[in-house]
Order: structure tokens, then sequence, then C-alpha cells
């Protein structure tokens, strides 16, 4: 999520006059749409160069610029800055004088990395500034792979009898003690760590799951769960109350479920992370999910859509009024592919409204609202008001019931284009499901204009792919014979320390449009079963999930293992 703020390097150019009012509101702009750091837009605009930002940085701060590139720096400096601090807050110690550590820090100017590093330093220190690239070259070459120091870190938690006691001492429900403990070096070293390496890797949700004789930290990348060395089992409930300290959650309630956000910073950009708590049989279990603008890409042509779904949506979405759909479980993009449709639409010309549970992404210029059924405000209800704020798009973040379904069509007899997800196998089942809710066919019929279903399949590393020869077996669950694909190429990744040995590297999406036609119209007038509007949209050229799949092992870019995983003939 983008600062809410205006970024201090911005403000502090303007103070300068170093950039006019124009190219201030063209950078901020810029920073909300894309999520880029300021320093990289400064620079591609042709502002500020660099070294011309690292000095007025200095300056300011009263101090210089050094360059790390060819710098010696000792074992003994090294240990003054242990490899969780130099990561999390993105640090290298420069030199020590025997009083006061010199410190080369990515985001000088940011008060609270100054705060949370003098705490976790304990020392005197001053900043001096360096690229920030420098610093992350320096960080790796010096420190060594993350795996390295977190088993460092595990190793001196373990061993630490001090936090072992305390913990054993405060167990009792001494809350006061708790929150004392949750800040802890040690502790608050540990989790920033695990959060700082989980979002590195690009994970989109973090697990902390406490049982009998464990305690486990696993975060999924890409679909996929993997686990973390799990750090000794006395640390859940001191690591459960730092996260829940950071989101600003009651640290005494144990009973019920929370949630709850954090601002996370890693490196020069802020990550959102989502918290979920749930009261288990040995303790709270925690999720965090991960919304990272800058991993994100909200444009409609980042998706990968296949030509003819781009050439439809770009087109659907100027419809002054109707429903679109957009289908599938959970996870799989579908708030994604909304929020670029908004975004090509947000212009000074149209209002955009949002209904949403939660609010994941800040889109500048559009009206976000966020669901709140403990005090009544529910998608239904939010709709009725947003339809005398005098909209020309809404987006409801999902069609759950009657109401909302009904309340969604009377928007769009009114002359508004609705866009919301369902939970569905595939498109056809779209319309199955409203009609299942107790909508009447004839109103689907009449403001339906499309349903796209979608899925995410992990795409096949590039460093390590690999041709290979398909077996019969795989064809056939694929309904391929050995002769249709003799021209074809299969590939699969060998695995290779660049995808974590999985072979696999990042999702794409795979997709399936329904476009709703008068045959498809008198279909849902008669209430056709799903298995009937399947057919006749396939016969009338829907492409689906399948086949976009087999288009996309085709081109080299996923495996047969992945689209059969997601996909159903």
């Amino acid at each position: 999520m983008p600062e809410t703020h205006v970024h201090p390097l911005l403000s502090l150019v303007k103070e300068r006059g170093l950039i006019d009012d124009l190219q201030f509101e063209e950078v901020l702009a810029e920073h909300n749409r894309s999520g880029k750091p300021i320093r990289e837009i400064l620079n591609d605009f042709g502002i500020l160069d660099y070294a011309t930002q690292l000095q007025v940085v200095a300056d300011q701060l009263g101090t210089e610029v050094v360059s790390l590139r060819d710098k010696e720096i000792s074992k003994e400096l090294l240990d003054a800055v242990p490899a969780s601090v130099a990561r999390s807050y993105q640090c290298v110690p420069v030199d020590f004088d025997g009083h006061v550590l010199r410190v080369a820090v990515a985001d000088p100017l940011d008060p609270t990395v100054m705060d949370r590093l003098g705490f976790v330093l304990k020392r005197d220190f001053q900043v001096v500034v360096a690229d920030p690239a420098e610093i992350e070259r320096a960080i790796n070459k010096l420190y060594g792979s993350e795996g390295e120091s977190f088993s460092d870190i595990l190793k001196e938690l373990g061993a630490d009898e001090e936090i072992a006691h305390e913990v054993r001492a405060v167990s009792a429900g001494d809350d006061e003690a708790m929150v004392d403990l949750a800040n802890e070096a040690p502790i608050v070293k540990f989790v920033n760590l695990v959060l700082t390496q989980a979002i590195q890797d690009r994970a989109s949700d973090i697990h902390f799951e406490p049982f009998e004789h464990e305690f486990r930290i696993r975060y999924r990348v890409d679909g996929a769960l993997y686990e973390m060395a799990p750090p000794p089992k006395h640390l859940a409930l001191p690591v459960i109350s730092r996260i829940k300290v950071m989101a600003n959650l009651n640290i005494s309630e144990r009973r019920l479920p929370q949630d709850g956000r954090i601002s996370y910073k890693v490196g020069d950009r802020i990550v959102d992370l989502r918290v979920s708590t749930l009261p288990t049989q040995f303790g709270e279990s925690v999720v965090l999910r991960v919304l990272d603008r800058a991993a994100v890409r909200l444009e409609l042509e980042a998706l990968g859509f296949p030509d003819h779904v781009y050439q439809y949506m770009t087109q659907v979405i100027h419809r002054p009024n109707g429903i679109l759909i957009v289908t599938g479980p959970t996870g799989c993009g579908k708030t994604t592919t909304l929020y670029a449709c908004l975004r090509r639409l947000n212009t000074v010309e149209l209002k955009l409204l949002t209904a949403e549970d939660p609010v994941e992404y800040d889109l500048e210029g559009v009206m976000q609202v966020a669901v709140n059924e403990a005090v009544g405000l529910t998608f239904g209800r939010l709709l009725r008001f947003f339809l005398r704020q005098d909209p020309d798009v809404i987006m409801v973040g999902e069609m759950r019931d009657l109401e909302t379904a009904q309340i969604a069509i009377q928007a769009s007899l009114t002359g508004h284009l609705v866009m919301t997800t369902l939970h569905t196998n595939d498109a056809p089942g779209a319309v199955t499901r409203m009609i299942d809710m107790g909508t009447e066919p004839f109103l689907i019929s009449s403001t339906l204009v499309a349903v796209l279903a979608q899925r995410l399949v992990r795409t096949i590393c590039k460093n390590c792919r690999t041709p290979h020869e398909p077996t019969e077996h795989q064809l056939a669950l694929l309904n391929l014979a050995p002769h249709e694909v003799a021209d074809k190429t299969f590939y699969y990744g060998r695995g290779c320390a660049e995808c974590n040995e999985t072979g696999y590297k990042g999702r794409k999406g795979i997709f399936e449009l329904l476009t709703i036609n008068d045959t498809m119209r008198a279909l849902i007038n008669e209430r056709a079963p799903t298995v009937v509007l399947r057919q006749k949209a396939i016969e009338m050229g829907m492409i689906t999930l399948r086949e976009d799949g087999l288009r996309n092992i085709f081109e080299g870019l996923t495996t047969i293992e992945e689209v059969l995983k997601y996909t159903s003939y």
C-alpha cells in the first residue's frame, strides 16, 4: 500500500526548490500508481540523478556521502551490526572511532528507521549516506546468505536462557510483562528477519503456527507453502505477541479472532501486511497476507490476458451499464483483475466506488469503502448507499448473497457498470450460482454482460527450463494423442538456486471468457444447467481454462502438472 503522507525525499527536494509544482505532482502520481521508489522516479524522469539526491540528503542531515564500492569492512565492525539488523533496516557499518559507530542507511530520512535502529543497536551511532543499491550489494556480500543469518539468530534465541525464563514467568497472563518481552531486541530482530526474508522471497502469506511440541513458520510463494527452520517452541508466545503489538491488536485477548494491519518497511518501500489471528488448542495461529504494491502490476497489459480476452475486456469496461463477474477460487487474482480494470477507468470523467472486505490496495482517485459487518455495514447495505453517491462504476468485492445480487442488478438497470467476483469453478457456473442465490433468470440475462474465470499457474523458471518428452499417460490426461503434439516442445524446470530448486518462478493467469449473447440469454431464461450453458458456449467459440492452459504449455510457460492441477476438462 502506498504511503498516505508525502515521501520525505520528495518533500526535501521540493523545499530545496529542485522540483517545480507540476513535476512534484507527476512524481507523486507515478509513485502512487506504480509503487516505484521516489528516488527511481526522480532519476527516470530526469529531474535529479542518484548522486545529486544522495548529496541533498547528506546536506540536510549534516553528514557525508560515502562509497561502499571498494570499502574494506572488518569482521569486528560487522559484528557491531548483526545480519538480521542490516537486512531489516538496510544498513551497513562503515567505521567505529571507539565511541560512535558510523552506519550507512538506505533511507536515512525515515525517523522510524532511525528510532528502531537506535533501539536494536543499543549504542551511539551516526548516519552517513550511501547509494541504496550499494548498501544492498554490501549486505549480500558481507553477511552471506539469508539462511545463515536466520540459523544464527535461531541458535542465539534457542540458547538465550533469559528469554526462556521470561517466557515462563509471563505466560500466566501478565500483559504488561508480555508487551515488554515482545519489544525485547532478540524478539524484534527475529520477527523482522522472518518478515523481511519472506517478503524478499516474494511470499504472498506468512503463517505462524503453534502446535503442542513445535512452533512452525511457513510462507507461501507462487501458491506453494515452504517451511522455515522451526524456532524453539517457547518463542511462540513472544513472537505472536510481537506481531500483535506491531498490528495494534489487543495483546490480552487470546480467546477471540482479531484482524489488523502492519505497515512494514523493506528497503525503501512500504509493504502492507494484513494480520489475522485465530485461537487454537495450543495458542494463537497468525497469518499475514503480504500486500506488496511494488510486486503487483495493476495494469490490464500486465495480467497476461490472451489477445481475445484483452480486446474484449478493454471494450466491456467502458460500457455505461451491465454486470461483469470475475470468478475463481480464493487467491486466483480476481481482485487484482478488477483493480486493473478500475485503474484503466480511473479518469476525471468517471466516479468510481468500491466496497471491499477488506480494502487491499489504495487506488488514487477511487472512493474505497471497507465492509464492516460488526456494525452492520454489509455489501448489500453499502451498495444501497453507493447508489446515492452518483457513481458511474461500482466494484463489489464479492457477490455473497441474494441482497447483494439484487442491488447489483438494480444498479446495473439504473445505468451503472457493476464489477464483482464470485467463487465458482468455471465461467458458466457463475450464472447457475446467481440463480441458486434466488435471483430471477430474466434479471440475470438482461444485466450480465460477461463472466471471466481465471486461475494462477506457476511459470517455469527461465534459468533452468529444460525440454522433455511427455508420457502417453500425461497426454491422455490432457485428452491429447501423441500425433497431435508431434511438433510441440514440452518443458519443465530442473530446479536451480534461482528458483529455490522448485523449477518454478512466478505465476501467470489462465482465463476463460463467457460473453452473454442472445442465445445465452435464452438458455439463462430457461434455467439451463451449467453443463448445457458450458457446452453451448464452447460451440460458440469459448476457449476453456484447459485450452488456455494448453496454450501456455505449448508456449513453454508452464508445465502439464500445473495445468492438470488447476483445470478440469
